[in-house]
């Protein structure tokens, strides 16, 4: 194949390659700046990757203290105050409202770390929670499926043939010989494409700056609060969610005396 001809067909789709990189690029960095607003939206969202002391479960407990729906004692033992107690105040979001729930199932007080990992409706609530937004963040990663494994597919064998046609005979003359120089770059840039084809449009650092950077640096409003205002019941509820993180209580067997 005339090595000019070659080099109009095979230089412009290098072109085209990398100006359709460069618009996944901005799509990615657009869905990732997105994901970090709704991340910022809800505190709550935020918390919930963070560490047990401060994610959104002890955040939830946290609103209850401040709105004066619940108490804390030395034990970290929750207990209902008047107004929780009352059926019909509410602490105005899904999950302090599933922490007050849970609080008015049962018969006795209980630390926060038993129920966080003891009561499954409390658990299940959290979960349909966080699974209803994460199902709406929007997604930076490539388009898969057969088509564009097709596509792909394609893109390869043409660059082998291209291949073919410029080691197939030696160009004459200053003109082919730049042609063939500027084809052999353009595939030279296809293979990088190729070989580059299928990563994040956003590099995994950058997507947790603009995503997750919310979350991992800011503490919930609720913790800061009580922190500031009571640090006391802070503490107290920290001993709360360390207590009873699942572990079952050895149960007491009494033993009758010999002979009896």
């Amino acid at each position: 194949m005339d090595p000019v001809t070659l080099a109009c067909a095979e230089v412009p789709l290098a072109v085209v390659l990398y100006a359709l990189r460069g618009l996944r690029h901005r799509r990615g960095r657009a869905a990732a700046e997105r994901r970090a607003t709704m991340l910022g939206m809800d505190p709550y969202r935020a918390a919930a990757d963070r560490r047990w002391t401060e994610d959104d479960t002890q955040a939830a407990a946290a609103r209850l203290l401040l709105d004066g729906l619940a108490t804390v004692n030395d034990r970290g033992n929750l207990h209902l105050t008047p107004s929780g107690a009352d059926p019909a105040r509410t602490a105005g979001h899904p999950l302090p409202d599933a922490l007050l729930t849970a609080l008015r199932r049962r018969t006795v007080p209980a630390t926060l770390g038993r129920i966080a990992h003891r009561d499954t409706v409390f658990g299940a609530a959290r979960e349909d929670f966080h699974t209803a937004w994460r199902a709406d963040l929007p997604r930076s990663g490539p388009d898969s499926g057969c088509l564009t494994a097709a596509w792909v597919l394609l893109l390869v064998g043409e660059t082998a043939f291209s291949v073919a046609a410029l080691l197939d005979a030696a160009p004459r003359g200053p003109l082919q010989w730049a042609a063939a120089i500027a084809s052999g770059l353009a595939l030279l840039a296809q293979f990088i494409w190729i070989n580059q084809f299928g990563r994040p449009d956003v590099r995994p650092a950058e997507s947790e700056l603009l995503a997750e950077g919310p979350a991992r640096t800011a503490l919930h409003p609720a913790l800061v609060e009580l922190a500031s205002r009571e640090p006391q019941s802070w503490d107290r509820l920290k001993v709360s969610r360390r207590r009873d993180r699942g572990q079952r209580r050895p149960s007491r067997r009494t033993t009758s005396a010999p002979g009896a």
